[in-house]
């Protein structure tokens, strides 16, 4: 587990070159996920949020993988069925741009991989958590406003998100946990406090 004192980029560089290969550094997902305080949103309070910490421009492939990896985290560690939301600035066809075209393919490359998983998008946000924006937005939507794992398009979304949930709706965050690889290993955030070294290790010793 990497502490508040080391930066992202030099606690992985050792990776990169299969320094560790015994360690399975095969792919690098990070997500965060923090207990809403009125446990409004999610799974009674809980979000897991996704990429927030490695890959700074998946590609659909990718993407598709950091969903499947985070829905599968998500029911091995909370015990409930993982709801995925792939987020963007558009809502079902609402905005035409190529930035949306990696997040409708993921969800296709999910359905045709993972058909047990329940995955929709392109959503914004609003529409994944709001019952009643869903309805509007998105009526056919299977989220129904009610997801709690969050698929963001990229690395800017997801890492500026995480932040900006723990700090403005004061939600306890929990992460990033690294996914896709054969043990345990953790990079913790330098503005980290100490419970968050302490609900780290916990899931590291689970997992």
């Amino acid at each position: 587990m990497s502490l508040y004192t080391t930066q992202s980029e030099s606690f992985f560089m050792p990776f990169s070159d299969n320094t560790f290969c015994n360690f399975g550094f095969e792919s690098t997902t990070a997500k965060g996920f923090g207990p809403y305080p009125t446990h409004e949103f999610g799974e009674n309070g809980v979000l897991f949020f996704a990429d927030c910490g490695v890959n700074p421009d998946p590609n659909s492939v990718e993407l598709a993988d950091i969903a499947i990896a985070t829905a599968d985290n998500f029911k091995n560690l909370i015990d409930k069925e993982p709801k995925v939301a792939m987020l963007s600035f558009s809502t079902k066809g609402s905005a035409k741009h190529k930035m949306l075209n990696k997040v409708i393919e993921a969800v296709d490359i999910v359905k045709q991989k993972r058909p047990d998983i329940l995955i929709d998008g392109e959503l914004q946000a609003d529409a994944v958590l709001v019952e009643s924006v869903c309805e509007r937005k998105a009526p056919n939507s299977p989220i129904k406003g009610n997801a709690n794992v969050l698929i963001f398009p990229d690395l800017n979304a997801g890492n500026i998100a995480y932040k900006l949930v723990e700090r403005l709706a004061k939600a306890q965050a929990i992460g990033p946990i690294m996914q896709g690889l054969k043990r345990p290993m953790h990079d913790l955030s330098r503005g980290c406090k100490y419970m968050d070294v302490v609900y780290l290790t916990a899931i590291s010793a689970f997992q």
